[in-house]
């Protein structure tokens, strides 16, 4: 067997570092929550609107309730995406559970996409009396979506040949 490339190496860790990130996103979430009951007027000053409104203080209790859901989401894709790291580094990637995780990890990003959409809904809703955010609809993401659900595919059909050609040796 090949040794692995030093860049899966290099990825694994931003992979653990990226998860770590996550959890403390997490953390600075439920803090901005928590000040959006306890402070809400210096936080939405801190935020450079002028004045803190009822419904932009209602929007921002939304935006984090989105955050909120976005992490374990986040962490569902990221640890899917070290284990299959890790097999790729066994040099055993094409193994059932990949399959499995790709599938975990494309339902975990078409809910992130939800958010996402949830997230707009509520900033266009809640922002100032123009009512305009910057944003504009990306499709990269929905696309990554039907990506990792035919990865997944993909995978399930390697593992299945390969463990009927282990049978026939």
């Amino acid at each position: 067997m090949s040794r692995p490339p030093a860049v899966l190496g290099l990825f694994w860790t931003l992979l653990k570092l990226l998860v770590v990130a996550n959890l403390l996103f997490g953390a600075f979430v439920v803090a901005a929550l928590i000040a959006t009951f306890a402070a809400p007027q210096p936080l939405v000053a801190l935020l450079g609107s002028p004045a803190a409104s009822a419904s932009v203080i209602d929007g921002l209790r939304l935006l984090a309730a989105i955050g909120l859901l976005s992490v374990p989401l986040s962490h569902l894709v990221l640890t899917r995406l070290v284990a299959i790291v890790e097999t790729v580094r066994d040099g055993d990637p094409f193994v059932e559970a990949n399959a499995h995780r790709l599938g975990t990890m494309a339902w975990a990003l078409f809910g992130l996409e939800g958010l996402h959409l949830g997230s707009i809904l509520v900033a266009v809703a809640t922002s100032d009396a123009t009512g305009e955010i910057d944003w504009s609809f990306s499709i990269a993401g929905w696309l990554a979506v039907l990506l990792l659900f035919v990865l997944a595919r993909v995978f399930e059909e390697g593992a299945r040949m390969r463990y009927e050609l282990e049978g026939t040796i």
